[in-house]
């Protein structure tokens, strides 16, 4: 069984994914996957020097991602053209990862959605959180109020991400109870993921 989790800057998506993965659950972080598809020699520093040339790499052929991420970040095709060679790169990576399990695989992203990923999965998680509450954690966490702000304006208001989703969990409440309420899940996926009942929990 494969499940997609996802959800906007400071919104809770790492504390449940922690908890899946004390669950027994494989938790993949896709920011992870891309640092590694980065390393030098890897098919993702390949596929960034092809499109970008040397400039955007160390001495050691390995991403500079600071550099990266200037070069892309102001230009909007730049920035799709990246996107469209890495993309396949981490779906196929996590493919093996899943395949590879024995439990469960889970794949935590930030644009899993908007990315196109959402077929992927036979189960869709987005965890959501009012704008002034994420915020409010967001500046909590270090971020200036404007970074912030501009970080969620960025991420659009989640609507994409609510509409794809199997199951939203509900952040705006305690820790207690999305701990609660993760927990919950992770007993129905483990539940489910058996191939006699494999569907989409409620």
């Amino acid at each position: 069984m494969r499940v997609g989790l996802t959800g906007g800057l400071a919104s809770g998506k790492s504390t449940v994914a922690r908890r899946l993965e004390e669950s027994g659950l494989t938790v993949v972080d896709a920011d992870a996957l891309v640092a590694d598809l980065y390393r030098s020699g890897r098919a993702g520093s390949q596929a960034v020097l092809e499109l970008f040339g040397h400039h955007v790499l160390t001495e050691t052929g390995a991403v500079d991602h600071q550099r990266l991420a200037e070069h892309v970040f102001a230009d909007p095709v730049a920035l799709e053209q990246l996107e469209e060679r890495i993309h396949p790169l981490v779906r196929k990576a996590f493919a093996e990862i899943a395949s590879g399990s024995n439990a469960p695989a889970v794949l935590e992203a930030t644009r899993l959605v908007e990315a196109g990923y959402a077929p992927d999965f036979d189960l869709l998680i987005t965890v959501e959180a009012d704008t002034e509450t994420r915020l409010a954690r967001a500046i909590e966490r270090g971020l200036t109020a404007a970074d912030a702000r501009a970080r969620l304006a960025a991420q659009g208001d989640g609507e994409l991400r609510r509409r794809a989703a199997h199951v939203i969990l509900d952040n705006d409440g305690s820790l207690h109870q999305l701990l609660e309420r993760t927990d919950e899940l992770a007993r129905e996926i483990h539940a489910r993921s058996k191939p006699e009942n494999l569907s989409h929990p409620s």
